[in-house]
């Protein structure tokens, strides 16, 4: 299978990237072919005016615009004044200096594309872990020309994504690191690689590469650095690992296959992306590009043609090949394989013998995120988002309360509950919307939703009841998409990462990019919908991050667009009000994570701005609201991942480095971690400080 062009417009990512990464599904067709409405077409309900705008006064906000960087221009200058400060210290405007919020106070690191993980002045970095080191005692130790699936299922896995941190239950000198691993990219892992005839060995050493990993660590001294430690807790979960389907999807006829008749048991876990560690202190982790892994091949149930063709599986073979290995992954074979893959799963890191779940009661979809507030009353809510264009944000709302210390009790939480989808409206007249980029008449670009209820689910007593008309419980949970767009979702742009923030409880969503909202020319055929109040000019390609006040246990919220993501040098972003020029570039937001201050970072994937992606921290409240920063960048053609921020570290996954158009496991564009003429490998990098994190 030849790879595709890259699509320079969306972003920076690799060609190479996008056929392992998603099954290239950044060029392909939109997967949605509904005919509901578009996040911006249900603008008609009035709301309070706002004045959102502060310093400077904006009166331009816009996605798209192809201005190159300052920053990466001859002279070096940055974004922020002639001497390329990007906003470090302190901040000005026309009246007042404003000094940094806590941890916020550290110098900017600028816009660059070196092959290194750069972080501010002041602080220390070192590699945690990298692809191929031991995390199970006995495994031996990475060797790029010794590869073999039996050292791969005890050893780091590839690409990783999420990340979470807690407390050891026996040790108070050790933490437990969790992560998963998104996927695969095997002409970068093997030096005989033949993307069209894979050998079965190279096939089962990807299989062990996806999945998660479990790792103690230690604390060293009095710093913020950690060592990787072999423990009991350390575990390796791969695509051959046992899964047990809990909630409505199971047993059901659409998820029996021959090698489980029941529809009980799944092999394993594909395409992990972001997810979330729960009070209970277990990892959620959602499989999101599971479809490229599936050959369409000759099927013959049109039904189930239409089903898979809503999550983009049409090719008769996939670029891994491995329904050549595997019956399960040819879909003329298994049809209801892929109906087992598209879930939240729930893994015990505190339990090594644990069975981890699919939990089938928050829906199937392309799951980026899975993550946890609990309300007053000890409700959970669980939001979730569907990492495609035009696809939607959800969140379930739990009728089992958290009980705090009863983790057999919290097991079962996230299957008793109700699964709802979100549809949005504007405050604007949609005349005044015109793709311009002009703010409403209003100043803001704002406006309020519900939540409309898709499936409750009482697993414990076998009770499940459909809210759609024409679907099953089993079918809402099953073809989840096709529910949502029956109750008229909101389509939105890419919808990625969603937290709430620990004091406010604002729910915050990284929206990517979409490059085909409004599209013309070559992409014309692809664009769903015109430019609308929440992206008000076509061609999204750098992205946004929302702002949702949520009645978490309800059914009502509003939105404000927070971040309008890109070149602060052009009058087509906004950072919440913030003095522009006192800002970091920032372009595709994806992880999200908060710190012990109430700052919001954020992580980029496929940076379109000419310079590596990294991390940023920027302010929620407060004067200083906007305040954008970058911490630091990752090496060239690497994704900044599973950022977590406390205040004796900063932890990021570095994700694919070296991917490059060009690039092949004998002419790698880039040699981190360990330098010289190696192979590139994906890895966990710590940084830390004397002193906590971001305060002077």
């Amino acid at each position: 299978m030849a790879l595709k062009g890259l699509n320079l417009f969306t972003s920076s990512r690799s060609s190479l990237t996008c056929t392992y990464k998603c099954g290239n599904a950044c060029l392909g067709e939109c997967d949605n072919p509904s005919n509901n409405s578009y996040f911006g077409d249900r603008f008609t309900t009035p709301l309070s005016r706002r004045t959102a705008l502060r310093a400077g006064g904006l009166s331009v906000v816009a996605v798209g615009g192809s201005a190159a960087l300052a920053a990466c221009s001859g002279d070096g200058a940055g974004p922020g004044d002639s001497e390329g400060n990007a906003g470090a210290g302190k901040t000005t405007d026309a009246k007042v200096e404003l000094t940094s919020a806590e941890g916020m106070q550290f110098e900017a690191v600028e816009p660059n594309t070196k092959d290194e993980v750069v972080v501010p002045k002041g602080y220390e970095q070192s590699v945690l872990i990298a692809w191929g080191d031991p995390v199970i005692e006995g495994a031996p130790e990475f060797d790029v020309d010794k590869q073999s699936a039996e050292a791969a299922e005890k050893q780091f896995g590839f690409n990783n994504d999420f990340a979470g941190l807690i407390e050891h239950p026996d040790n108070p000198e050790r933490l437990v690191y969790m992560c998963s691993h998104e996927y695969t990219t095997e002409p970068m892992m093997f030096p005989d690689y033949d993307p069209e005839n894979p050998t079965e060995e190279q096939v089962k050493i990807g299989w062990a590469g996806h999945g998660h990993t479990i790792l103690e660590v230690s604390k060293v001294g009095d710093t913020g650095e950690l060592k990787r430690e072999f423990g009991p807790l350390n575990r390796r979960i791969t695509a051959t690992t046992p899964f047990q389907l809990v909630g409505p999807a199971k047993g059901s006829d659409l998820v029996k296959t021959k090698a489980d008749p029941k529809g009980e048991t799944v092999s394993g876990t594909l395409n992990n992306c972001s997810g979330g560690v729960t009070p209970w202190n277990t990892m959620l982790s959602g499989e999101e590009n599971f479809d490229q892994y599936f050959a369409a091949g000759d099927i013959k149930d049109e039904k189930a043609k239409k089903s898979l063709e809503r999550f983009g599986i049409e090719d008769k073979e996939t670029a891994r090949k491995w329904e050549r290995f595997d019956d399960r992954f040819d879909c003329s074979k298994e049809p209801n394989e892929p109906n087992r893959f598209g879930w939240i799963v729930e893994i015990n890191p505190l339990d090594p013998t644990s069975t981890p779940v699919k939990h089938t009661a928050l829906g199937r979809f392309k799951h980026e995120a899975g993550n946890i507030h609990i309300a007053d009353d000890g409700t959970v809510v669980c939001y979730s988002g569907d990492d495609s264009r035009f696809e939607y944000i959800y969140k379930f709302i739990s009728t089992k309360k958290y009980e705090e210390g009863n983790i057999e009790h919290n097991l079962s939480i996230l299957d008793h509950g109700t699964l709802y989808v979100a549809v949005m409206e504007g405050n604007s007249p949609e005349d005044e919307i015109d793709g311009s980029g002009v703010l409403p008449e209003d100043g803001a670009f704002d406006g309020k939703g519900k939540w409309v209820k898709l499936l409750t689910s009482d697993t414990e007593n076998n009770k499940f009841e459909s809210h759609v008309d024409g679907f099953s419980a089993e079918e809402v949970a099953i073809f989840t998409r096709e529910a949502a767009d029956k109750v008229g979702a909101t389509k939105m742009d890419r919808p990625e990462d969603i937290q709430v923030h620990p004091d406010s409880h604002k729910v915050y969503v990284a929206l990517t990019n979409n490059s085909y909202r409004g599209a013309t020319g070559e992409n014309a055929k692809k664009n769903k919908e015109d430019a609308k109040e929440w992206a008000p000019v076509k061609e999204n390609k750098n992205g946004m991050v929302m702002e949702i006040e949520d009645d978490h246990a309800g059914e009502s919220f509003t939105w404000n667009l927070f971040l309008v993501c890109g070149d602060p040098n052009e009058a087509n972003t906004y950072f919440g009000g913030f003095d522009k020029s006192k800002v970091s570039p920032i372009s595709c937001p994806d992880n999200l994570a908060f710190d012990n201050h109430g700052n919001l970072w954020i992580t980029t994937d496929g940076n379109a701005l000419d310079s590596n992606d990294g991390l940023y921290a920027v302010t929620t409240s407060g004067d200083t609201r906007g305040e954008l920063k970058c911490f630091l960048t990752v090496p060239a053609g690497a994704e900044t991942c599973g950022p977590i921020v406390d205040d004796d570290r900063v932890m990021v996954n570095v994700q694919h480095p070296g991917e490059a158009d060009d690039a092949t496991f004998d002419a790698a564009t880039s040699h981190w971690p360990d330098g010289g003429k190696t192979t590139p490998r994906p890895a966990v990098v710590v940084v830390w400080k004397d002193g906590k994190i971001g305060v002077n």
